[in-house]
């Protein structure tokens, strides 16, 4: 095939340029079981906060067809190439073009950690920094008394409240997530903007509150297409070490059940031992694995 690529911006909200460049993204999800883009990337594309990027083919049979989509801003750039256009170096040219405007340092996901993004990394100065595991379990059987969920006393579990307790939860979670590059940093714009998500639902999020009903503690979950996620849970770190974190696993695998759901994943750090041991004793194994590159430039 003898073809070059021009780059361009495309308008997200046509909706004939948005569906060009989301089939990128659908069709090599199907080929590679995750996700190029994942739900931040989409969220800030949608907000603006991040540019589209689109290699359109001219020449031969990909005549006017787009071939790759990116996106790029914050210090993060995402990149993803059809699978029918694989092997025939359209990656590596629209990553050169991509960086070419992106000064300073930057980050980038490899979803399912990809040989061919392996090898670009590599190729470009990337390094891996992070291992992201997904893990997957099965959702044990409803009970016969679903929610509110038992826990012991003075502790009680409860669902969020959109609008009441948004300022309590975004300082919470910047308390349990001070270390997270990204979930710790969640504002309360950021958590409205889920709360408009079309597969929120206030009931999945569950708020563990103490005796004096402050917020010490949730288990957010995700219920999208009948799967099922544990999108997020945490708690106060000074009460670390008191089982508070298993009680709120076992009330959000009650919550699935009781909505149908059969199987759970979940999205934790390779390095973060503590979870890592709660989610096994759960029954959590390994499904794929993200790596996540960085590059360090000063100008």
């Amino acid at each position: 095939m003898t073809a070059s690529l021009r780059l361009s911006v495309p308008d997200l909200g046509d909706p004939a340029q948005r569906q060009a460049f989301f089939e990128v993204a659908a069709a090599a999800a199907e080929e590679d079981g995750a996700d190029a883009f994942n739900e931040q990337a989409r969220l800030d594309l949608d907000a603006g906060r991040r540019s589209p990027v689109v290699a359109t083919a001219t020449g031969d049979a990909a005549d006017g067809r787009v071939v790759a989509a990116g996106a790029v801003g914050r210090g993060e750039l995402d990149l993803v190439v059809d699978p029918l256009f694989r092997g025939l170096g359209f990656g590596e040219a629209v990553l050169e073009g991509m960086l070419a405007s992106a000064a300073g340092s930057l980050t980038a996901w490899s979803h399912g950690a990809h040989p061919a993004a392996a090898r670009l990394a590599e190729r470009f100065g990337f390094v891996p920094v992070r291992r992201l595991l997904h893990l997957t379990a099965p959702v044990p059987p409803a009970s016969s008394a679903p929610g509110p969920w038992p826990i012991s006393a003075p502790y009680s579990i409860e669902a969020f409240r959109p609008g009441a307790d948004d300022e309590e939860w975004v300082a919470l979670n910047a308390r349990i997530f001070s270390s997270h590059p990204e979930q710790g940093s969640l504002t309360v714009d950021d958590l409205r903007d889920r709360i408009e998500e079309p597969w929120f639902d206030a009931d999945d999020l569950l708020v563990l509150r103490d005796g004096d009903g402050r917020m010490v503690g949730y288990d957010w979950l995700k219920v999208e297409d009948d799967a099922g996620e544990i999108y997020v849970l945490g708690v106060d770190p000074e009460l670390a070490g008191q089982g508070l974190g298993r009680s709120l696993l076992r009330a959000g695998f009650a919550r699935l059940a009781d909505r149908g759901v059969s199987t759970a994943g979940l999205y934790v750090e390779g390095d973060n031992e503590p979870a890592l041991a709660l989610y096994r004793s759960a029954g959590f194994v390994d499904h794929t694995v993200d790596i996540r590159y960085r590059r360090d430039r000063t100008a």
